[in-house]
């Protein structure tokens, strides 16, 4: 086994037991009354609200894909990538460890629609790239906006926030800037990797951005009604805590996700909400996204069954026959 295997087992370990702990240690402040309370306590309206951005973030998370179709240089009809994403989104973010998750799914689609392996490997980690921009970019850009210091990371002064986000923002601007002046093609270690041209980079970072800002968006009008918050802090604890979920591998980030966002907001965060945010932008779509999979592999078997293509060839026309009705 390898140091660096090790390391990541070491890492995920470490993100399952300090979640866990934080959220039980949260947990136990609550009754299921309390939490129950929380989540009644939504107003119908801001729920709505919230389940609306959550159905624009996963059609935006389409546009990762179509992105990634562009860097390889396939064409996909758009219903089919915004099935494919949200099918392979709506189980990855589910199921955690997304990059191998989703992209099972995504192999799954795209492989029927003229992408081989490699092509579908490079598509999955275009996606990988503009997920990390996206959240680079959300967190860089929410800590050099003067706000207030979350009540648990007071040991961060404001200069030392907009000093983190400066540097943040360093792997959005230098991505962006590699695209536009680095050759077509360069050599690293073992691989040649194409670059993207600095259009199509851009795109990955205002997509990713956008995608990330309605998620926080979604949370603050969870949030809105019962904590004191403004949104722009919602999106940097969003972010935030969303690396520490990316980082563990926890299968949809549970626990650390909740954890990490009680620690990264301000003031008192109902732990009702998280749940319903957990509700909302995970459970839901899954419950959607997994009969879509189920349907598309059962359509997807009968065709392919001898039977069905014995029928199909009996009802068309024989090329004998064809010619002799052209006679």
């Amino acid at each position: 086994m390898t140091r660096g295997v090790l390391v990541a087992r070491a890492v995920t370990v470490i993100a399952v037991v300090g979640g866990s702990y934080l959220l039980f240690r949260n947990l136990g402040r609550y009754s299921v009354f309390d939490l129950l309370q929380s989540i009644y306590a939504i107003p119908l309206s801001d729920g709505l609200t919230a389940f609306g951005f959550v159905m624009l973030s996963y059609l935006t998370l389409a546009g990762f894909d179509a992105t990634a179709l562009a860097y390889v240089g396939k064409r996909v009809a758009g219903p089919r990538v915004l099935l494919t994403s949200f099918t392979a989104l709506s189980i990855g973010h589910n199921v955690g460890v997304s990059l191998l998750s989703s992209g099972a799914v995504r192999y799954r689609f795209y492989s029927r629609w003229g992408l081989n392996a490699v092509e579908v490997g490079q598509l999955i980690v275009f996606c990988g790239v503009t997920v990390a921009l996206g959240i680079a970019s959300l967190a860089g850009i929410t800590m050099l906006i003067p706000l207030g210091t979350p009540r648990n990371l007071g040991f961060l002064d404001p200069q030392a926030l907009r000093l983190m986000g400066a540097l943040i923002l360093v792997f959005p601007l230098s991505y962006v800037l590699a695209a536009r002046f680095l050759p077509r093609r360069i050599h690293v270690w073992r691989w040649h990797v194409r670059v993207p041209g600095w259009r199509l980079a851009l795109m990955q970072v205002i997509v990713g951005t956008i995608n990330f800002n309605l998620v926080a968006a979604s949370l603050y009008f969870l949030l809105k009604g019962s904590a004191d918050v403004h949104f722009l802090e919602v999106a940097r604890g969003y972010a935030v805590a969303n690396v520490l979920a990316i980082i563990s591998h926890v299968p949809g980030g549970l626990g650390v996700l909740e954890a990490g966002l009680v620690y990264a907001l301000p003031g008192e965060v109902p732990f009702g909400v998280l749940i319903a945010f957990r509700i909302v932008y995970f459970l839901i779509p899954l419950s959607f996204g997994l009969p879509l999979l189920l349907l598309t592999e059962a359509a997807h078997l009968r065709r392919k069954s001898p039977r069905h293509q014995s029928c199909q060839n009996a009802s068309s026309p024989s090329a004998a026959e064809t010619e002799n009705a052209a006679n």
